[in-house]
């Protein structure tokens, strides 16, 4: 168990720091007219390498929660207070410092999230209440691969469209369609290939190499649609698609195998906070970015400078938080 604990631990500390690099560079890849050429293709690789963020957090909670123990009501709890918490502390900073509409992003919280982050906390309340229903059996090696093939492959709607002439033949429909059943998958993989035996010869490297290959493909294939359309698509960095699915996968197995002895330096304390941290982070970027306090003209100066500043306010924020939450409600 406390193998497990450590590549846990190390895995949610890599996903919260993925998910601030994301954030930070989506300024750059949404609006490739601010920024062109190479500073363009290194936001975009940064972004590309830290799309299994999310997928990684409901494998975490599907490991957690898929097996012999489930989501408790106090769970559940802690999950609904956090959305409320954090959306009251985004509509506080959207009154005092945006010119963004409270009233509207109200009377919309429970059709789009007060501020654009808090869509994930929205998505795991369906997975903290199937938890109850499920509890994952011992899965071969073939099988997950199996399954990897037909559900997150052949027959995702968010596979790009393949023909031969006038035949279709990719995606196969199988009537696998909606974010929520890949939220739901991602989080079932998670509990099986989390209790799996992966530590076998060559195993490690494979991951490795098949991280490393995904995220090839999705920075190829964004530059690609680039310069297709002449404007920024998410087709390939979608959360639910079929690359971002495999390197999500790959890399559990990397951190399952290479990071279960001990919790990486620098790591144990991004774990511990990453809750808050995550709450906090889009509303630093967002500050950062609209009161110009970023220089977007010089992006290799300016991409450390919003991930260093966003981290470590996040984590001050982070650590008052714990200390006045004495129950660990929200933080």
């Amino acid at each position: 168990m406390p193998q497990k604990i450590y590549w846990i631990d190390n895995l949610r500390a890599i996903a919260c720091l993925m998910v601030i690099v994301i954030h930070t560079t989506t300024w750059y890849i949404t609006g490739p007219m601010a920024v062109t050429g190479l500073h363009w293709d290194i936001a975009n690789l940064l972004n590309a390498a830290s799309r299994v963020c999310v997928p990684l957090f409901f494998m975490i909670s599907g490991y957690l929660f898929f097996g012999e123990r489930s989501a408790q009501p106090r769970h559940m709890l802690r999950l609904v207070l956090c959305l409320l918490f954090y959306s009251a502390v985004s509509l506080a900073y959207i009154t005092w410092l945006t010119p963004i509409s409270e009233g509207r992003s109200l009377l919309k919280m429970l059709q789009k999230p007060v501020f654009y982050h808090l869509w994930f906390f929205f998505a795991l309340i369906g997975i903290y209440l199937l938890s109850p229903l499920i509890q994952v059996k011992a899965v071969k090696t073939r099988y997950v691969a199996l399954l990897v093939a037909v559900l997150a492959v052949l027959a995702n709607p968010n596979t790009v469209n393949q023909s031969l002439g006038s035949f279709h033949w990719l995606p196969v429909n199988l009537y696998v369609s909606g974010d929520s059943i890949y939220y739901l998958l991602y989080a079932l993989l998670g509990r099986a290939i989390g209790t799996m035996d992966t530590e076998k010869r060559g195993m490690t490297w494979l991951a490795a190499s098949g991280f490393i290959l995904c995220v090839t493909g999705i920075t190829l294939g964004t530059r690609q649609a680039l310069e297709i359309n002449g404007a920024f698509n998410d087709t390939w960095y979608l959360y639910c698609g079929p690359l971002v699915f495999i390197a999500a996968i790959c890399l559990l197995v990397l951190c399952k195998n290479a990071f279960h002895r001990r919790t990486l330096p620098g790591l144990a304390i991004i774990a511990r906070y990453s809750l808050p941290i995550y709450g906090f982070h889009a509303l630093f970027i967002h500050f950062l970015r609209t009161h110009h306090y970023d220089d977007m003209s010089r992006p290799l100066l300016d991409l450390p400078w919003v991930f260093g500043v966003t981290l470590g306010g996040s984590l001050l924020l982070a650590i008052a938080l714990k200390r006045l939450d004495k129950h660990h409600l929200v933080s």
